[in-house]
């Protein structure tokens, strides 16, 4: 089997749709599908059930798709052993960034980054939370920008900063003369929040120790 051979089996794993796989993959279906089975008849076994719409890995699929995603990715890493060696940095690097922080955050480093790795290729993409750990784990990105803790094992965190909570009130509000907010001040009844995906959302409900259950109900 090949790299490529590999690839279309991730792409039809994460689209569930040969068309759309083949369409992702820049190939005709009947290209891709040929080349799947041709995996398939060589291990001796199905990794897709196709009587199933969408379509779903079998049980030795999945196990076939996690291993897949391990030596795809490493085979990508070729390139950068080899553009080190020659004594620069470069290749691809895919960052994915919340949407609450890409307008201040990214210029802060953004032309000191292009300045110190000129040969790679920076593609940023602006995420909520739930899109960037997907993209994490189907290997579409190699690092996030994200309010923290994302809770994820499979995934590791480093703290870039710490940034302090600000309450801001109306002066019809009952809190508007205190100089210091209590956690107990906060009433999520009462808070602004955004829509779920986002971190930050979570962040203030995880600070207001609210339930799942009683957000769903607000």
């Amino acid at each position: 089997m090949t790299i490529t051979q590999l690839q279309y089996i991730l792409a039809v794993a994460e689209h569930k749709n040969f068309t759309l796989a083949a369409e992702k993959s820049f190939v005709t279906q009947p290209t891709l599908s040929m080349q799947i089975q041709k995996v398939e008849d060589e291990l001796g076994i199905l990794i897709f059930d196709r009587s199933k719409k969408p379509i779903q890995l079998t049980d030795i699929g999945q196990k076939i798709v996690t291993q897949a995603k391990n030596i795809v990715n490493e085979a990508g890493r070729i390139k950068d052993i080899v553009d080190q060696e020659k004594g620069f940095i470069g290749g691809e690097f895919r960052l994915g960034i919340i949407p609450t922080i890409m307008p201040t955050l990214l210029p802060m480093f953004l032309n000191n980054f292009i300045k110190k790795y000129p040969k790679v290729h920076l593609l940023i993409e602006e995420l909520n939370t739930d899109e960037i750990i997907i993209k994490l784990k189907n290997g579409h990105l190699d690092a996030a920008i994200a309010a923290t803790p994302l809770k994820e094992e499979k995934l590791k965190e480093w703290v870039l900063y710490y940034e302090p909570f600000v309450a801001y009130f109306p002066e019809s509000h009952s809190k508007f003369q205190k100089e210091e907010i209590e956690i107990s001040d906060l009433n999520p009844d009462d808070i602004l929040l955004l829509r779920d995906g986002h971190c930050f959302r979570e962040g203030v409900l995880n600070l207001c120790n609210i339930s799942t259950d009683r957000d769903q109900k607000l």
